[in-house]
């Protein structure tokens, strides 16, 4: 679903490396829905924020695609979301007040 650029890098170089051929798919195995995302943003942001929702949304059904050639390298995501938001929204942050 995310992964961290930091961890886009690493899982590049790793199948670089390799002796692997063709797709190969990379995503971390951790799995959150849209409202989980939205409260972790509010959290990292340390705003008072209130959600609204929208009635009669649409659910997407999040694809499983198998992991396993990329993991057969040993390669798994190192940062968590809720740390690569972290990480990020400070950048982000300044970006908007400096616009």
């Amino acid at each position: 679903m995310f992964t961290y650029v930091d961890g886009l890098v690493d899982w590049i170089y790793t199948l670089m490396q390799s002796d692997l051929e063709g797709t190969v798919n990379l995503d971390s195995d951790e799995r959150m829905a849209a409202a989980d995302l939205v409260r972790t943003v509010i959290e990292v942001s340390a705003k008072r924020l209130k959600v609204q929702y929208v009635p009669e949304t649409v659910k997407v059904h999040a694809r499983n695609f198998s992991k396993s050639r990329i993991k057969s390298l040993g390669w798994e995501a190192k940062v968590s979301l809720r740390e690569g938001i972290a990480r990020t929204y400070p950048r982000i942050e300044a970006q908007v007040r400096a616009a």
